[in-house]
């Protein structure tokens, strides 16, 4: 089974009018937000940097480019077969109106190995390349990147979490815990768990005390928020 972007449902607004929305930033590198009472598409655009196509159509959908297909010499591709994103989930937070996804914009040579004697079907896969990873902030409401925070390595695969406190937490390629400004971006606390967030962190609330809860490798992490009044 193949590894899927996450889907968020927004009750939100457009053109001043409230819709019923589903949101996704996908592996192919394009942001899609679908009115999700009848399919009609609002937004399409890219969240990252991609050249797989050369553009979209009048219904919203990127137009594949010929000439990105695998070749017997190769062709340069971005994303890679990894994707500009994977499995961990993104988060919107209805408070900024901002959808929070971390991301990988990668560049792979993608290779087709059939030939007329030995047909493979599609035969191809990619090899070596570049990447880079970011957590991106985008406009729901226009698929505009609002802010990028660009991470010291690359292949993050860690959730989301945003909070109505103006927050946004998760993992870092150095195996911390990050808590970011949720309308900035700014980085405001992180602590280092020792493996790597692939999960999207929780948070709750129990005696008054606001705690948030992380996996990293095989440990769960706990953490009681505490106010500064």
């Amino acid at each position: 089974m193949g590894r899927r972007a996450t889907p968020v449902l927004i009750d939100g607004e457009i053109d001043g009018k409230p819709r019923k929305l589903v949101a996704q930033a996908s592996r192919n590198g394009y942001f899609f937000v679908l009115d999700r009472t009848n399919g009609k598409n609002i937004v399409t655009s890219q969240f990252v940097k991609t050249n797989w196509a050369k553009g979209v159509d009048a219904k919203g959908q990127p137009i594949p480019n010929p000439a990105k297909q695998p070749q017997t010499d190769g062709a340069l591709v971005s994303p890679n077969q990894g994707g500009a994103v994977n499995w961990p989930p993104p988060s919107f937070s209805p408070a900024t109106g901002l959808f929070y996804v971390n991301a990988t914009r990668a560049y792979s040579e993608y290779y087709i190995f059939d030939d007329e004697e030995k047909p493979e079907g599609w035969g191809g896969n990619d090899r070596g390349g570049w990447s880079e990873s970011m957590l991106q902030a985008l406009d729901y409401k226009t698929g505009k990147l609002c802010w990028s925070h660009k991470w010291e390595g690359s292949g993050v695969r860690s959730g989301v979490l945003s909070t109505a406190g103006n927050l946004v937490f998760t993992g870092d390629p150095d195996n911390n815990l990050v808590a970011l400004n949720a309308k900035t971006g700014e980085p405001l606390w992180h602590a280092n768990l020792g493996s790597a967030v692939s999960n999207g962190p929780m948070t709750y609330e129990l005696d008054g005390t606001q705690y948030l809860v992380v996996g990293a490798g095989d440990t769960l992490f706990g953490f009681a928020m505490l106010s500064n009044k």
